[in-house]
Protein backbone atom coordinates (compact mmCIF):
# COMPACT_ATOMS: atom_id res chain seq x y z
CA UNK A 1 0.00 0.00 0.00
CA UNK A 2 1.80 3.00 -1.25
CA UNK A 3 -1.00 5.48 -0.28
CA UNK A 4 -2.90 5.90 2.84
CA UNK A 5 -6.27 6.50 2.54
CA UNK A 6 -7.27 9.20 4.54
CA UNK A 7 -10.64 11.85 4.98
CA UNK A 8 -9.66 15.48 4.75
CA UNK A 9 -11.87 17.98 6.29
CA UNK A 10 -12.53 20.48 3.19
CA UNK A 11 -14.62 22.74 5.26
CA UNK A 12 -12.10 23.58 7.52
CA UNK A 13 -10.44 25.59 4.78
CA UNK A 14 -10.09 26.49 1.14
CA UNK A 15 -9.36 24.41 -1.69
CA UNK A 16 -7.67 25.85 -4.76
CA UNK A 17 -8.98 24.81 -8.26
CA UNK A 18 -6.65 25.03 -10.76
CA UNK A 19 -7.73 24.67 -14.48
CA UNK A 20 -10.52 24.42 -17.25
CA UNK A 21 -13.40 22.61 -19.14
CA UNK A 22 -15.49 19.66 -17.97
CA UNK A 23 -12.34 18.14 -15.81
CA UNK A 24 -12.95 20.91 -13.81
CA UNK A 25 -16.08 20.93 -13.69
CA UNK A 26 -16.07 17.56 -12.34
CA UNK A 27 -13.90 18.19 -9.72
CA UNK A 28 -15.82 21.38 -8.82
CA UNK A 29 -18.84 19.33 -8.26
CA UNK A 30 -16.96 16.67 -6.05
CA UNK A 31 -15.75 19.75 -3.73
CA UNK A 32 -18.64 21.60 -3.20
CA UNK A 33 -21.16 18.13 -2.57
CA UNK A 34 -18.91 18.17 0.13
CA UNK A 35 -19.40 21.73 1.40
CA UNK A 36 -16.05 22.32 0.17
CA UNK A 37 -14.99 26.54 -0.38
CA UNK A 38 -13.30 26.61 -3.60
CA UNK A 39 -11.09 29.24 -5.25
CA UNK A 40 -11.17 28.50 -8.75
CA UNK A 41 -8.86 30.09 -11.17
CA UNK A 42 -9.80 28.57 -14.53
CA UNK A 43 -6.98 29.13 -16.78
CA UNK A 44 -9.36 29.53 -20.22
CA UNK A 45 -11.39 32.23 -18.54
CA UNK A 46 -14.72 30.38 -18.38
CA UNK A 47 -16.27 30.54 -14.94
CA UNK A 48 -19.73 28.88 -16.32
CA UNK A 49 -20.87 26.74 -13.43
CA UNK A 50 -24.46 25.68 -14.87
CA UNK A 51 -26.08 23.00 -12.66
CA UNK A 52 -24.92 24.24 -9.66
CA UNK A 53 -27.47 25.69 -7.39
CA UNK A 54 -27.44 28.67 -5.60
CA UNK A 55 -26.01 27.24 -1.98
CA UNK A 56 -23.42 25.31 -3.80
CA UNK A 57 -22.43 28.15 -6.37
CA UNK A 58 -21.98 30.61 -3.33
CA UNK A 59 -18.84 28.38 -1.91
CA UNK A 60 -17.33 28.96 -5.40
CA UNK A 61 -14.69 32.18 -5.52
CA UNK A 62 -13.88 33.25 -9.45
CA UNK A 63 -10.59 33.99 -9.25
CA UNK A 64 -9.17 35.74 -11.87
CA UNK A 65 -5.04 36.15 -12.37
CA UNK A 66 -1.99 34.50 -12.22
CA UNK A 67 -2.66 31.26 -10.13
CA UNK A 68 1.09 30.83 -9.86
CA UNK A 69 1.49 33.91 -7.95
CA UNK A 70 -2.31 33.58 -5.80
CA UNK A 71 -1.96 33.70 -2.10
CA UNK A 72 -1.81 30.04 -0.24
CA UNK A 73 -2.92 31.44 3.27
CA UNK A 74 -5.98 29.85 4.56
CA UNK A 75 -5.68 26.53 1.36
CA UNK A 76 -5.63 23.19 2.87
CA UNK A 77 -5.45 21.75 -0.78
CA UNK A 78 -4.29 22.45 -4.28
CA UNK A 79 -6.54 20.30 -7.38
CA UNK A 80 -5.50 21.10 -10.77
CA UNK A 81 -7.33 19.61 -13.57
CA UNK A 82 -7.26 20.45 -17.46
CA UNK A 83 -4.38 22.83 -16.14
CA UNK A 84 -1.55 21.71 -18.73
CA UNK A 85 1.61 22.83 -17.77
CA UNK A 86 0.08 25.27 -15.44
CA UNK A 87 -0.61 22.41 -13.35
CA UNK A 88 2.63 21.03 -12.98
CA UNK A 89 4.26 24.52 -12.34
CA UNK A 90 1.41 24.59 -9.41
CA UNK A 91 2.69 21.52 -8.15
CA UNK A 92 5.76 22.71 -7.65
CA UNK A 93 4.44 25.58 -5.61
CA UNK A 94 2.33 23.72 -3.65
CA UNK A 95 4.98 21.10 -2.54
CA UNK A 96 7.61 24.20 -1.75
CA UNK A 97 5.00 25.75 1.16
CA UNK A 98 3.72 21.77 2.06
CA UNK A 99 0.67 21.48 0.79
CA UNK A 100 -1.27 18.44 -0.07
CA UNK A 101 -1.41 18.59 -4.06
CA UNK A 102 -2.82 16.69 -6.85
CA UNK A 103 -2.83 16.56 -11.00
CA UNK A 104 -4.87 14.71 -12.61
CA UNK A 105 -3.91 11.91 -14.22
CA UNK A 106 -0.28 13.02 -12.98
CA UNK A 107 1.32 10.59 -10.09
CA UNK A 108 4.63 12.26 -10.74
CA UNK A 109 3.58 16.08 -9.51
CA UNK A 110 0.89 14.39 -7.01
CA UNK A 111 1.22 14.12 -3.54
CA UNK A 112 -2.46 12.56 -2.96
CA UNK A 113 -4.81 11.04 -5.70
CA UNK A 114 -8.49 10.76 -6.20
CA UNK A 115 -10.24 7.50 -4.88
CA UNK A 116 -13.52 6.33 -6.61
CA UNK A 117 -16.38 7.40 -3.80
CA UNK A 118 -19.26 5.38 -2.70
CA UNK A 119 -21.34 8.31 -0.88
CA UNK A 120 -23.76 7.13 1.52
CA UNK A 121 -24.24 11.03 3.04
CA UNK A 122 -22.60 10.06 6.46
CA UNK A 123 -21.00 6.75 5.13
CA UNK A 124 -17.95 7.30 2.60
CA UNK A 125 -16.01 4.29 0.78
CA UNK A 126 -13.28 5.23 -0.75
CA UNK A 127 -11.53 2.83 -3.56
CA UNK A 128 -8.05 3.32 -4.87
CA UNK A 129 -5.96 1.34 -7.26
CA UNK A 130 -2.62 3.54 -6.44
CA UNK A 131 -3.79 5.55 -9.69
CA UNK A 132 -2.76 2.11 -12.13
CA UNK A 133 -6.67 1.72 -13.09
CA UNK A 134 -9.26 3.95 -12.43
CA UNK A 135 -11.75 1.75 -14.12
CA UNK A 136 -10.34 -0.91 -12.11
CA UNK A 137 -11.73 1.20 -9.10
CA UNK A 138 -14.95 2.19 -10.51
CA UNK A 139 -15.61 -1.72 -10.45
CA UNK A 140 -14.79 -1.85 -7.34
CA UNK A 141 -16.65 1.00 -6.34
CA UNK A 142 -19.73 -0.40 -8.47
CA UNK A 143 -19.63 -3.85 -6.62
CA UNK A 144 -19.83 -1.84 -3.28
CA UNK A 145 -22.87 0.28 -4.08
CA UNK A 146 -24.81 -2.52 -5.11
CA UNK A 147 -24.00 -4.67 -1.65
CA UNK A 148 -24.30 -1.42 0.62
CA UNK A 149 -28.19 -0.89 1.77
CA UNK A 150 -28.98 2.49 0.74
CA UNK A 151 -29.80 4.09 4.43
CA UNK A 152 -26.63 3.14 5.52
CA UNK A 153 -25.55 6.61 5.94
CA UNK A 154 -28.95 6.84 8.15
CA UNK A 155 -27.35 4.03 10.28
CA UNK A 156 -24.01 5.80 10.90
CA UNK A 157 -26.43 9.27 11.95
CA UNK A 158 -28.91 7.51 14.27
CA UNK A 159 -25.36 5.68 16.07
CA UNK A 160 -23.94 9.39 16.14
CA UNK A 161 -27.08 10.86 17.72
CA UNK A 162 -27.40 8.42 20.51
CA UNK A 163 -23.28 7.86 20.94
CA UNK A 164 -22.68 11.01 23.99
CA UNK A 165 -26.13 9.29 25.73
CA UNK A 166 -24.79 6.03 25.20
CA UNK A 167 -21.20 6.64 26.51
CA UNK A 168 -22.31 8.33 29.40
CA UNK A 169 -24.39 5.27 30.91
CA UNK A 170 -21.08 2.67 29.97
CA UNK A 171 -18.12 3.90 31.00
CA UNK A 172 -16.34 0.69 29.59
CA UNK A 173 -14.79 1.09 25.85
CA UNK A 174 -15.05 -2.22 25.11
CA UNK A 175 -18.72 -2.83 26.64
CA UNK A 176 -19.53 0.59 24.36
CA UNK A 177 -18.24 -1.15 21.41
CA UNK A 178 -20.00 -4.37 21.60
CA UNK A 179 -23.68 -2.54 22.73
CA UNK A 180 -23.12 -0.62 19.08
CA UNK A 181 -22.83 -4.16 17.52
CA UNK A 182 -25.45 -5.35 19.16
CA UNK A 183 -27.77 -2.40 18.20
CA UNK A 184 -26.44 -2.45 14.66
CA UNK A 185 -26.75 -5.95 13.63
CA UNK A 186 -29.72 -6.47 15.55
CA UNK A 187 -33.58 -5.43 15.22
CA UNK A 188 -32.57 -1.95 15.76
CA UNK A 189 -30.52 -1.63 13.13
CA UNK A 190 -32.89 -3.41 10.68
CA UNK A 191 -35.55 -0.96 11.59
CA UNK A 192 -33.18 2.14 10.66
CA UNK A 193 -32.01 0.69 7.68
CA UNK A 194 -36.08 -0.18 6.58
CA UNK A 195 -36.56 3.59 7.09
CA UNK A 196 -38.35 2.74 10.48
CA UNK A 197 -36.19 5.35 12.39
CA UNK A 198 -38.72 6.80 14.75
CA UNK A 199 -39.22 2.79 15.88
CA UNK A 200 -35.52 2.40 16.30
CA UNK A 201 -35.29 5.37 18.70
CA UNK A 202 -38.35 4.21 20.82
CA UNK A 203 -36.79 0.81 20.79
CA UNK A 204 -33.28 2.12 22.06
CA UNK A 205 -34.53 4.46 24.39
CA UNK A 206 -36.55 1.61 26.06
CA UNK A 207 -33.11 -0.52 26.81
CA UNK A 208 -33.06 -0.01 30.79
CA UNK A 209 -29.41 -1.48 31.07
CA UNK A 210 -27.09 -0.84 28.03
CA UNK A 211 -24.12 -2.97 29.76
CA UNK A 212 -26.24 -5.95 30.28
CA UNK A 213 -27.50 -5.54 27.04
CA UNK A 214 -23.81 -5.37 25.60
CA UNK A 215 -23.49 -8.53 27.57
CA UNK A 216 -21.81 -7.40 30.79
CA UNK A 217 -21.19 -9.94 33.76
CA UNK A 218 -23.05 -9.26 37.08
CA UNK A 219 -19.93 -7.21 38.00
CA UNK A 220 -20.68 -4.71 35.10
CA UNK A 221 -17.45 -6.37 33.05
CA UNK A 222 -17.03 -7.41 29.81
CA UNK A 223 -17.34 -10.79 29.25
CA UNK A 224 -14.39 -13.05 27.36
CA UNK A 225 -14.55 -15.01 24.62
CA UNK A 226 -12.24 -17.55 23.02
CA UNK A 227 -13.48 -18.37 19.02
CA UNK A 228 -10.97 -21.27 17.17
CA UNK A 229 -10.78 -20.38 13.61
CA UNK A 230 -9.80 -22.47 11.05
CA UNK A 231 -8.25 -19.82 8.62
CA UNK A 232 -7.39 -22.60 5.58
CA UNK A 233 -4.95 -23.44 3.56
CA UNK A 234 -4.14 -19.82 2.92
CA UNK A 235 -5.99 -18.32 0.12
CA UNK A 236 -7.70 -15.48 2.37
CA UNK A 237 -10.72 -15.80 0.11
CA UNK A 238 -11.42 -19.30 1.24
CA UNK A 239 -12.53 -18.29 4.83
CA UNK A 240 -15.88 -18.60 5.88
CA UNK A 241 -18.45 -15.73 6.36
CA UNK A 242 -18.40 -16.84 10.26
CA UNK A 243 -14.82 -16.70 10.33
CA UNK A 244 -13.93 -13.27 8.95
CA UNK A 245 -16.55 -11.75 10.90
CA UNK A 246 -15.13 -13.39 13.98
CA UNK A 247 -11.65 -11.47 12.89
CA UNK A 248 -13.70 -8.53 12.76
CA UNK A 249 -15.27 -9.04 16.07
CA UNK A 250 -11.42 -10.21 17.72
CA UNK A 251 -10.10 -7.92 20.76
CA UNK A 252 -6.56 -9.67 20.17
CA UNK A 253 -6.02 -12.85 17.56
CA UNK A 254 -3.13 -15.54 18.40
CA UNK A 255 -2.33 -16.75 15.00
CA UNK A 256 0.03 -19.69 13.72
CA UNK A 257 3.11 -19.42 11.59
CA UNK A 258 1.32 -20.95 8.58
CA UNK A 259 -1.37 -18.53 9.04
CA UNK A 260 -0.95 -16.00 5.66
CA UNK A 261 -0.57 -12.12 6.24
CA UNK A 262 -3.55 -11.93 3.72
CA UNK A 263 -5.63 -13.62 6.39
CA UNK A 264 -4.29 -11.69 8.84
CA UNK A 265 -5.06 -8.33 7.19
CA UNK A 266 -8.86 -9.67 7.23
CA UNK A 267 -8.70 -9.18 11.03
CA UNK A 268 -9.88 -5.78 12.90
CA UNK A 269 -7.49 -2.97 12.67
CA UNK A 270 -6.82 -2.54 15.95
CA UNK A 271 -6.70 -5.85 16.85
CA UNK A 272 -3.89 -7.29 18.83
CA UNK A 273 -1.78 -9.46 16.45
CA UNK A 274 0.40 -11.83 18.81
CA UNK A 275 1.99 -14.89 16.94
CA UNK A 276 1.81 -18.46 18.88
CA UNK A 277 3.18 -20.90 16.66
CA UNK A 278 6.12 -22.71 15.43
CA UNK A 279 7.73 -24.63 12.34
CA UNK A 280 8.68 -27.99 12.23
CA UNK A 281 12.85 -27.79 13.47
CA UNK A 282 12.20 -24.41 15.05
CA UNK A 283 11.18 -23.59 18.41
CA UNK A 284 7.41 -21.98 19.88
CA UNK A 285 6.11 -20.81 22.68
CA UNK A 286 4.49 -24.23 23.77
CA UNK A 287 1.20 -25.72 24.42
CA UNK A 288 1.07 -24.75 27.28
CA UNK A 289 1.57 -20.68 27.06
CA UNK A 290 -0.49 -20.78 24.19
CA UNK A 291 -3.47 -21.83 26.50
CA UNK A 292 -2.42 -19.25 29.00
CA UNK A 293 -2.93 -16.33 26.78
CA UNK A 294 -5.93 -17.12 26.08
CA UNK A 295 -6.73 -18.01 28.87
CA UNK A 296 -5.72 -14.44 30.90
CA UNK A 297 -7.49 -12.90 27.05
CA UNK A 298 -10.80 -14.15 27.97
CA UNK A 299 -10.64 -13.54 31.53
CA UNK A 300 -9.79 -9.99 31.16
CA UNK A 301 -13.04 -10.02 29.41
CA UNK A 302 -11.55 -9.87 25.76
CA UNK A 303 -12.95 -11.59 22.65
CA UNK A 304 -9.67 -13.70 21.67
CA UNK A 305 -9.47 -15.54 18.08
CA UNK A 306 -7.24 -18.41 18.09
CA UNK A 307 -6.29 -18.48 14.32
CA UNK A 308 -5.26 -21.80 13.22
CA UNK A 309 -3.87 -23.07 9.46
CA UNK A 310 -6.52 -25.72 8.01
CA UNK A 311 -9.02 -26.79 10.57
CA UNK A 312 -9.07 -26.53 14.09
CA UNK A 313 -9.46 -30.40 14.89
CA UNK A 314 -7.78 -31.76 11.85
CA UNK A 315 -4.15 -31.82 13.06
CA UNK A 316 -4.35 -28.60 14.94
CA UNK A 317 -4.48 -29.37 18.68
CA UNK A 318 -8.43 -27.99 18.73
CA UNK A 319 -9.92 -30.70 21.19
CA UNK A 320 -6.69 -29.79 23.09
CA UNK A 321 -7.33 -26.34 24.11
CA UNK A 322 -10.99 -26.42 24.44
CA UNK A 323 -10.84 -29.43 26.99
CA UNK A 324 -8.15 -26.52 28.78
CA UNK A 325 -10.89 -23.86 28.32
CA UNK A 326 -13.73 -25.48 29.51
CA UNK A 327 -11.80 -26.91 32.29
CA UNK A 328 -10.80 -22.91 33.11
CA UNK A 329 -14.87 -22.35 32.52
CA UNK A 330 -13.52 -20.19 29.55
CA UNK A 331 -16.73 -19.36 27.27
CA UNK A 332 -15.60 -20.62 24.01
CA UNK A 333 -16.47 -21.71 19.95
CA UNK A 334 -15.36 -23.15 16.92
CA UNK A 335 -15.59 -22.28 13.29
CA UNK A 336 -14.02 -24.67 10.96
CA UNK A 337 -11.73 -24.31 7.82
CA UNK A 338 -10.50 -26.16 4.89
CA UNK A 339 -8.03 -28.57 5.71
CA UNK A 340 -5.09 -28.37 3.55
CA UNK A 341 -6.05 -32.03 1.72
CA UNK A 342 -8.81 -30.88 0.68
CA UNK A 343 -7.36 -27.35 -0.58
CA UNK A 344 -4.50 -29.48 -2.44
CA UNK A 345 -7.28 -31.90 -3.85
CA UNK A 346 -9.48 -29.00 -5.38
CA UNK A 347 -6.70 -26.80 -6.73
CA UNK A 348 -4.96 -29.73 -8.51
CA UNK A 349 -8.34 -31.53 -9.29
CA UNK A 350 -7.21 -34.79 -7.56
CA UNK A 351 -10.70 -36.09 -6.38
CA UNK A 352 -9.36 -37.73 -2.28
CA UNK A 353 -12.86 -40.33 -3.39
CA UNK A 354 -13.34 -41.42 -6.96
CA UNK A 355 -16.60 -44.21 -7.85
CA UNK A 356 -15.28 -47.64 -8.04
CA UNK A 357 -11.85 -46.59 -7.57
CA UNK A 358 -11.35 -44.75 -4.18
CA UNK A 359 -13.79 -45.53 -1.47
CA UNK A 360 -11.68 -44.31 1.91
CA UNK A 361 -9.83 -41.83 3.27
CA UNK A 362 -7.40 -41.90 5.83
CA UNK A 363 -5.70 -38.64 7.31
CA UNK A 364 -2.25 -38.88 9.07
CA UNK A 365 0.42 -36.93 9.96
CA UNK A 366 4.47 -37.87 10.35
CA UNK A 367 6.66 -35.12 11.24
CA UNK A 368 9.71 -37.10 11.20
CA UNK A 369 11.13 -40.31 10.72
CA UNK A 370 9.81 -41.54 13.78
CA UNK A 371 6.25 -40.54 13.67
CA UNK A 372 6.00 -42.73 10.36
CA UNK A 373 7.70 -45.78 12.10
CA UNK A 374 4.89 -45.38 14.63
CA UNK A 375 1.97 -45.98 11.34
CA UNK A 376 0.27 -49.36 11.24
CA UNK A 377 0.95 -49.42 7.40
CA UNK A 378 -1.08 -52.11 7.05
CA UNK A 379 -3.92 -50.65 7.41
CA UNK A 380 -3.09 -48.41 4.84
CA UNK A 381 -2.40 -50.81 1.28
CA UNK A 382 -6.66 -51.11 0.25
CA UNK A 383 -5.91 -50.13 -3.63
CA UNK A 384 -9.49 -48.58 -2.44
CA UNK A 385 -7.87 -46.03 -0.15
CA UNK A 386 -6.71 -42.70 -0.39
CA UNK A 387 -3.68 -41.66 2.13
CA UNK A 388 -3.76 -38.12 2.89
CA UNK A 389 -0.36 -37.08 4.82
CA UNK A 390 0.04 -33.91 6.71
CA UNK A 391 3.84 -32.55 7.40
CA UNK A 392 5.23 -35.30 5.95
CA UNK A 393 8.26 -34.56 3.69
CA UNK A 394 10.44 -34.78 6.12
CA UNK A 395 9.61 -38.62 6.19
CA UNK A 396 8.45 -39.30 2.90
CA UNK A 397 11.89 -42.21 2.90
CA UNK A 398 10.38 -43.78 6.11
CA UNK A 399 6.19 -43.09 4.58
CA UNK A 400 7.80 -45.14 1.68
CA UNK A 401 9.04 -47.98 2.96
CA UNK A 402 6.41 -48.32 5.50
CA UNK A 403 4.08 -48.50 2.92
CA UNK A 404 6.24 -50.78 0.41
CA UNK A 405 6.92 -53.03 3.43
CA UNK A 406 3.03 -53.46 3.96
CA UNK A 407 2.43 -54.48 0.65
CA UNK A 408 1.25 -51.35 -1.20
CA UNK A 409 2.54 -51.18 -5.03
CA UNK A 410 5.23 -49.18 -5.86
CA UNK A 411 3.41 -47.74 -8.86
CA UNK A 412 0.68 -46.47 -6.70
CA UNK A 413 0.40 -42.86 -7.99
CA UNK A 414 1.76 -39.92 -5.47
CA UNK A 415 1.07 -36.23 -5.38
CA UNK A 416 3.50 -33.73 -3.21
CA UNK A 417 1.22 -31.29 -2.98
CA UNK A 418 2.74 -27.56 -1.35
CA UNK A 419 1.74 -24.23 -0.29
CA UNK A 420 -2.16 -25.67 -1.58
CA UNK A 421 -4.27 -22.50 -2.92
CA UNK A 422 -1.43 -19.81 -2.65
CA UNK A 423 0.04 -18.16 -5.71
CA UNK A 424 3.26 -20.16 -5.26
CA UNK A 425 1.37 -23.22 -4.97
CA UNK A 426 3.62 -26.08 -6.33
CA UNK A 427 2.94 -30.00 -7.45
CA UNK A 428 5.70 -32.45 -8.29
CA UNK A 429 3.55 -36.16 -9.01
CA UNK A 430 4.79 -39.39 -9.64
CA UNK A 431 4.78 -43.02 -8.16
CA UNK A 432 5.23 -44.06 -4.39
CA UNK A 433 8.84 -46.07 -5.52
CA UNK A 434 9.63 -42.28 -5.73
CA UNK A 435 8.14 -40.47 -3.33
CA UNK A 436 11.77 -39.02 -1.83
CA UNK A 437 12.47 -37.84 -5.44
CA UNK A 438 9.11 -35.67 -5.89
CA UNK A 439 9.60 -34.30 -2.23
CA UNK A 440 13.05 -32.60 -3.75
CA UNK A 441 11.38 -31.03 -6.40
CA UNK A 442 9.30 -29.14 -4.13
CA UNK A 443 10.61 -25.86 -3.08
CA UNK A 444 9.52 -26.31 0.67
CA UNK A 445 6.17 -26.18 2.52
CA UNK A 446 4.42 -26.80 3.63
CA UNK A 447 2.94 -29.96 1.85
CA UNK A 448 0.49 -32.66 1.84
CA UNK A 449 1.09 -36.04 0.21
CA UNK A 450 -1.77 -37.24 -1.40
CA UNK A 451 -0.95 -41.45 -2.18
CA UNK A 452 -3.98 -43.35 -4.22
CA UNK A 453 -5.07 -44.18 -7.80
CA UNK A 454 -6.87 -40.24 -6.98
CA UNK A 455 -3.91 -38.71 -8.17
CA UNK A 456 -4.16 -40.54 -11.54
CA UNK A 457 -7.06 -37.99 -12.41
CA UNK A 458 -5.29 -34.69 -11.01
CA UNK A 459 -4.54 -32.18 -13.08
CA UNK A 460 -0.62 -32.05 -12.73
CA UNK A 461 -0.85 -36.20 -13.89
CA UNK A 462 -2.73 -35.11 -16.65
CA UNK A 463 -0.90 -32.55 -18.18
CA UNK A 464 2.72 -32.71 -19.25
CA UNK A 465 3.36 -29.17 -20.27
CA UNK A 466 2.67 -28.61 -15.95
CA UNK A 467 6.23 -27.09 -16.18
CA UNK A 468 5.26 -23.33 -16.13
CA UNK A 469 4.36 -22.53 -12.54
CA UNK A 470 4.50 -25.69 -11.07
CA UNK A 471 6.75 -28.79 -10.99
CA UNK A 472 6.21 -32.20 -12.40
CA UNK A 473 8.69 -35.00 -13.38
CA UNK A 474 7.84 -36.10 -16.93
CA UNK A 475 9.92 -39.26 -16.79
CA UNK A 476 7.54 -40.03 -14.34
CA UNK A 477 4.48 -39.35 -15.81
CA UNK A 478 5.15 -41.70 -18.30
CA UNK A 479 5.87 -44.37 -16.92
CA UNK A 480 3.03 -44.22 -14.27
CA UNK A 481 0.80 -44.10 -17.57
Amino acid sequence: MRYLPVFLDVQSGSVLLVGAGELARTKLRLLVAAGAQVRWYATDGDHDVAGLAAHETARIERAVGDPLAADLSGVIAVLCAGAGDVGVAMSARAKAVGLPVNVMDDLAHSTFIFPAIVDRGDVVVAVGTGGASPVVARRVRERIEAMLPARIGDLAGFVGQFRKSVHARIAEFTLRRRFWERVIDGPIGALVLAGRRSEAEKALAGIADPAAFAGASAEGKAQGHVTLVGAGPGDPDLLTVKALRALQDADVVFYDELVTPEILDRARRDAARIPVGRRVGRPGIGQDAINRLMIEAAQSGQRAVRLKGGDPFIFGRGGEEIETLRAAGVAYSVIPGITAGLGAAAQFEAPLTYRHEALRITFLTAHKARDAETVDWSALTDKKMTVVVYMGMTAAPAIRAGLLAAGRSPETPVGVFARATRPDAQAAVGTLERLPDLVDRIDGGPAVLIIGDVVAHAAPWRQSNYLTSNQVIPELLEAAQ
